[in-house]
């Protein structure tokens, strides 16, 4: 199973709730801004823990507040794409993509150039690239991490129309090349319908 994820967390006063067990490799949360969306990518990232519930993904258990089950981040083996994307502004491109990349790997680095378009940016710093160019060199830096699954976080906010089309091939094209099941925060349906993913939506919990 993709996701199996039932949770339930107290945020300012205001509780989030989430239940989701499916075998579909990409989810897409959608809901209207401050609904929660975030912050259960964060509970799933390890960043945040749940009040209760469980976290499964792909077959491992990552929290479960009966048995006391709470991974650390780094054993989570997350790719996490931020919604603003977080590139290292002293280091050029080649150089974001090489960080943290780990050996095991299901896509080696020229793959994951050649489909998302970013070889001819190697050379480049962040402040240099336009925010569909920076928004592909993130998702490349979290692909090469070797991630168990992906979290991407309103990928194509903020980036001009032209450019949405081409994000949204790249992960269209994760979704058909590689297992890594992925959780996709958006408030706009017609971008999870582009990506055929199972549509789960997030409302205000009184």
């Amino acid at each position: 199973m993709s996701f199996d994820i039932d949770v339930k967390q107290t945020r300012s006063g205001r509780p989030i709730t989430l239940f989701c067990r499916t075998d579909s490799p990409l989810v897409a949360l959608v809901g209207p801004s401050g609904v929660g969306k975030t912050s259960i990518l964060n509970m799933v990232a390890g960043i945040t823990s749940p009040d209760q519930g469980h976290i499964i993904v792909a077959g491992q258990t990552l929290f479960d507040s009966d048995t006391g089950i709470d991974l650390k981040t780094a054993r989570r083996q997350v790719g996490y794409v931020f919604q603003d994307r977080r590139l290292f502004p002293h280091l050029r491109v080649r150089a974001n993509l090489a960080y943290g990349r780990r050996a095991a790997m299901s896509m080696d680095m020229d793959d994951v150039l050649a489909f998302l378009g970013i070889g001819h940016l190697l050379d480049r710093w962040p402040h240099s690239l336009s925010g569909g160019e920076a928004q592909r060199v993130a998702i490349g830096r979290a692909l090469l991490s070797g991630p168990r699954f992906l979290l991407l976080d309103e990928p194509l906010s903020s980036i001009d129309r032209d450019r949405k089309a081409g994000i949204l091939d790249a992960i269209d094209q994760i979704r058909r090349r590689s297992p890594i099941p992925i959780l996709y925060v958006t408030h706009d349906v017609a971008e999870a319908e582009r990506l055929s993913a199972l549509i789960v939506t997030m409302h205000e919990e009184d």
